[in-house]
């Protein structure tokens, strides 16, 4: 797990609370709580995003891919070159691969994901020399939150 060493900024910890707010959302029709939001050069909210996977019974569902999506929608473009993706959780390969064909430059991350992220922990997708493309990835932003609504949701999960 590499990310970039410095204090947390205001900008992202503020993006953080929306993205964490979507997460919360994902709860209520019994999807893992992953949240994202797309911010763009100005600091506008452009792309918000969260796990639905049961919700609309897709396996790409994922909360990055639904606010890369929705940036694009509302920019009118696919390339996302000046703008951050704000997650809950680490990306996974899937999102990480979205992440990069998007040409975001800056991945501001919450907890990170041991077992499957591809973001620095299992796999570092988004800053693979071999691609046209990498991200700056600034890890653990409100990772105390966004890990802790992930383990109460699966704790709740073993109980049922």
């Amino acid at each position: 797990m590499t990310s970039t060493a410095r204090p947390v900024e205001p900008a992202d910890a503020w993006a953080m609370g929306l993205a964490l707010d979507e997460a919360r959302r994902a709860i209520r029709t019994g999807d893992v709580p992953v949240g994202a939001v797309v911010i763009d050069s100005g600091g506008v909210v452009v792309g918000r995003g969260r796990n639905a996977r049961e919700a609309d019974e897709d396996p790409t569902a994922h909360a990055e891919v639904r606010a890369l999506r929705a940036a694009s929608e509302t920019l009118g473009r696919w390339r996302l070159d000046d703008c951050t993706l704000v997650v809950t959780l680490e990306p996974c390969l899937m999102c990480a691969g979205a992440t990069v064909l998007a040409r975001i430059p800056r991945l501001v991350l919450g907890a990170w994901d041991p077992k499957a992220g591809a973001c620095g922990s299992q796999w570092d997708v988004v800053r693979d020399r071999r691609l046209n493309h990498r991200v700056e990835v600034v890890g653990g932003v409100r990772d105390e939150e966004c890990g802790a609504l992930l383990r109460h949701f699966f704790e709740l999960q073993r109980e049922e």
